[in-house]
């Protein structure tokens, strides 16, 4: 496949608000067709992506540099399984051993929209969400458990904090909706960096509108009902075992939820970018 000449070579569909949803059926009606493998994948990648993040002073920058080439191994695992494959470890790493320097390009890209954001948001906010960040990191590597919570409890009851936080998403959604189809635009279509990075923000706009109601129900689905889990449970039954079990059940739940969405990348691209395509059969090694 020739290479395309620009962003505006690379055809998109445009989809109706109701996408949004049959997104996230379809991405968790493929997970329910293979649990095992695909938690055992999203657990893997967590775990593998702490590691990277734990690396002194780089560790952070260089996890985000890579998450465009592991994302590629989860579009792979997904692109296997709609053939008839199987997801597995090895297609992890498939974003490792082509386009490579594309990749890499626009693991850089995120980086720099990263800094670029919590830098004009700590100068609007003083530093504020900055140093939260930061406490919560140095609680976390100190075996805080409750970590995690004190930062939720801080975003909820201060409204200073709530400004960052909205500042920041707003100043990072450009670079996001930039990357949100670039990955997949490199090593489908073989496109460029900048080819794929104006593809994927010319279709995040055009279609903004399944694309929101694909984040509100995320938002539901993610935070807010594990939010309203935690609230109720702790509040209701008050005690150690609640709160075990609580972190049990959430914690299953987060990889049916976290290889959903995953799998969701694969199927919006999918939508978007190949709508109405005959499945390509797998090929044989």
């Amino acid at each position: 496949m020739s290479t395309p000449a620009g962003a505006a070579d690379i055809v998109f569909t445009r989809h109706g608000a109701r996408r949004g949803l049959a997104w996230l059926a379809e991405a968790y009606a493929m997970f329910r067709n293979a649990k095992l493998a695909w938690s055992m994948l999203v657990l893997f990648y967590a775990l593998l992506l702490a590691f990277i993040a734990s690396i002194s002073v780089v560790g952070p920058f260089v996890m985000w540099a890579l998450k465009p080439l592991f994302a590629v191994g989860m579009l792979a695992a997904a692109w296997t399984q709609e053939r008839g494959g199987r997801p597995g470890l090895p297609q992890l790493f498939q974003g490792f051993k082509s386009n490579v320097g594309a990749l890499i390009a626009l693991g850089l890209v995120f980086v720099a929209g990263l800094v670029a954001a919590w830098y004009i948001t700590s100068l609007v906010d003083g530093g504020a969400l900055v140093e939260l960040s930061q406490s919560r990191n140095a609680a976390t590597d100190a075996g805080d458990a409750n970590a995690d919570e004190r930062v939720i409890e801080a975003l909820i009851t201060s409204g200073r904090l709530q400004r960052s936080a909205l500042i920041l998403m707003l100043l990072v959604l450009p670079t996001y909706l930039a990357l949100f189809f670039a990955p997949a635009l490199v090593v489908f279509q073989d496109a460029g960096p900048v080819a794929a990075l104006g593809a994927s923000l010319r279709a995040a706009l055009a279609n903004w509108r399944p694309l929101i109601i694909y984040t509100l129900a995320v938002v539901a689905l993610g935070p807010l009902l594990v939010l309203t889990i935690i609230q109720l449970g702790i509040t209701v039954f008050p005690s150690t075992t609640t709160i075990g079990v609580l972190r049990i059940g959430l914690f299953v739940y987060g990889l049916m939820f976290a290889a959903t969405l995953q799998i969701s990348d694969y199927v919006c691209y999918r939508d978007i970018f190949h709508a109405g395509e005959t499945l390509s059969p797998l090929g044989r090694s």
